[in-house]
């Protein structure tokens, strides 16, 4: 069945397909589809790309293209993948899980920052998900993500609901659809607010250049609707320490929309975060600056509180962690600081 003839990408289930939209350089030589898109993906064979493209699945401009058409500079493409399947063996690893909850039914653990939640290419080992495959038998769901109904970002720690049977699953994976579960972060970000408090709205999706993060985009146009409520909880003149709220849980939701605002995380890498966006460039302040990063060498993200029913019970849990030391020690740092200015 061809992808241009017989479906719409717009209705591809995006459980077994992602739609990659590309916007060729300023000052690309004319190139054939396939080797372009070679050179450009990662993880992805040319034969791949030639199978994509006989099944209809590259665009140029709107038009459905063979492996050997020749792309040129400033044109659009659309490409329909199959998304990628784990092709290697998970590996039950003994690796220690800081349980904050556990009973028949669900346990609720907290993530340290600098591990994967789940192996993906590059990543085979030392994830959440190898640790859950050496201390649990037969957790429900997906056998790439056993248990899993939710993830954050390799390097934001905190909580995480990780089911053991299948009602769980089924019943607190309605409500993360439901947006009833409660998640709140704290994040340190660049810049001061004129508000104590406010919501950001606008979808979120795959950026069209740079696959490995997002982008904001309007709401007609292309992503997921995605809301984030924030309030400041301490101000330091340069930087604000804020509490975020999750309406919906889209990929780097919180760190994509503060972005977007004009307020990266502090020390995002991906987001721009990671130099100085506000305050004035000197020694003193630049080493400052520097010293904080060393310290914590990651975004300043922490998923500290989780809310939702218990799928037996019906009763209302409620766990809060605190915050890193790491992520502990950046805020002395800015504390010190703004009492010496």
């Amino acid at each position: 069945m061809s992808l241009d003839q017989d479906i719409s990408l717009e209705e591809l289930d995006e459980d077994l397909y992602e739609r990659l939209n590309i916007k060729v350089d300023k000052g690309q030589e004319p190139l054939r589809v396939d080797v372009y898109l070679f050179n450009k993906l990662s993880n992805i064979s040319r034969n791949k790309i030639q199978n994509i493209a006989k099944a209809g699945g590259i665009k140029v401009n709107n038009k459905a293209v063979k492996a050997n058409y020749k792309i040129k500079a400033q044109d659009d493409l659309v490409v329909v993948m199959t998304k990628p399947e784990v092709e290697f063996e998970l590996t039950p690893e003994n690796i220690p899980l800081d349980i904050v909850y556990e009973d028949d039914f669900l346990l609720v653990i907290h993530k340290p920052a600098g591990m994967v939640v789940h192996p993906g290419y590059g990543n085979n080992n030392g994830t959440l998900v190898n640790a859950l495959m050496y201390h649990f038998n037969n957790l429900p769901g997906n056998d790439e993500r056993p248990g899993l109904i939710h993830r954050i970002d390799k390097d934001t720690s905190g909580l995480l609901v990780v089911a053991k049977e299948e009602y769980a699953l089924t019943h607190l994976a309605k409500q993360f659809a439901d947006h009833s579960i409660e998640r709140k972060y704290v994040a340190l970000v660049w810049g001061d607010f004129e508000e104590d408090e406010g919501t950001i709205e606008g979808n979120i999706g795959r950026h069209q250049r740079f696959r490995k993060i997002m982008d904001v985009y309007p709401e007609e146009d292309y992503g997921k609707h995605a809301i984030t409520h924030y309030r400041v909880l301490e101000r330091f003149g340069y930087v604000t320490l804020v509490e975020c709220q999750l309406e919906t849980g889209r990929t780097h939701q919180i760190r994509v929309h503060m972005q977007h605002i004009g307020h990266p995380l502090f020390n995002d890498s991906a987001y721009g975060g990671d130099r100085i966006v506000k305050g004035t460039i000197y020694s003193k302040y630049k080493q400052f600056v520097e010293n904080c990063f060393k310290v914590m060498p990651r975004q300043a993200l922490h998923a500290r509180s989780l809310g939702f029913v218990h799928p037996d019970t019906g009763e209302k849990k409620y766990f809060e962690s605190e915050i890193p030391e790491d992520f502990e020690g950046v805020l002395d740092k800015w504390r010190r600081y703004r009492k010496a200015q």
